[in-house]
């Protein structure tokens, strides 16, 4: 995936060697190397291939506790943004941090801008694929624009009144 941002030890660098391809249908026939399926085609996919070798994209209207089983499993978790105005994403991630306990690395896809990295973070994300036709190096500021969050978070589950 071109326009890669990744969280290495909480700094923010630009991906030029990302291994995982993005598959958006399963029509035809599939590239080879690490792929990154919608959620349906890796479950279809789980009995006829090793399931730690894909990874997985949930869409919006993707149940988070489908990958209960599997989680532990999996090498990357994708989540979708359709449209930057769809925010379902920023729950699934919350939820698969918090509540599955997902620990590796957990991908922002689709729609992905400068504006949103900083919450995005705040919910659990750890990479981002910036929308192709946007800069990854602006992008990056995008990660260095909040320095206090005043809520509660993945990163920071304490609000700020409890960090005095």
């Amino acid at each position: 995936m071109n326009n890669l941002l990744r969280l290495e030890e909480g700094v923010a660098r630009i991906v030029t060697d990302d291994p995982w391809t993005l598959v958006r249908t399963l029509e035809g026939d599939l590239p080879t190397g690490p792929l990154v399926l919608p959620l349906a085609g890796w479950l279809t996919r789980r009995f006829e291939h090793n399931p730690a070798r894909d990874a997985v994209w949930l869409g919006p209207d993707d149940e988070v506790e489908s990958l209960k089983p599997w989680a532990r499993l999996l090498p990357m978790i994708a989540v979708d943004f359709p449209s930057f105005r769809d925010g379902r994403g920023y729950s699934q991630a919350y939820l698969l941090r918090t509540r599955l306990g997902w620990t590796g690395e957990l991908r922002a896809i689709g729609d992905v801008l400068r504006d949103q990295l900083s919450h995005m973070r705040q919910c659990g994300f750890d990479s981002f694929a910036v929308r192709e036709d946007k800069s990854a190096e602006d992008a990056l500021k995008g990660l260095a624009g909040m320095s206090v969050s005043y809520g509660r978070s993945v990163i920071e589950p304490r609000p700020l009144f409890r960090r005095r």
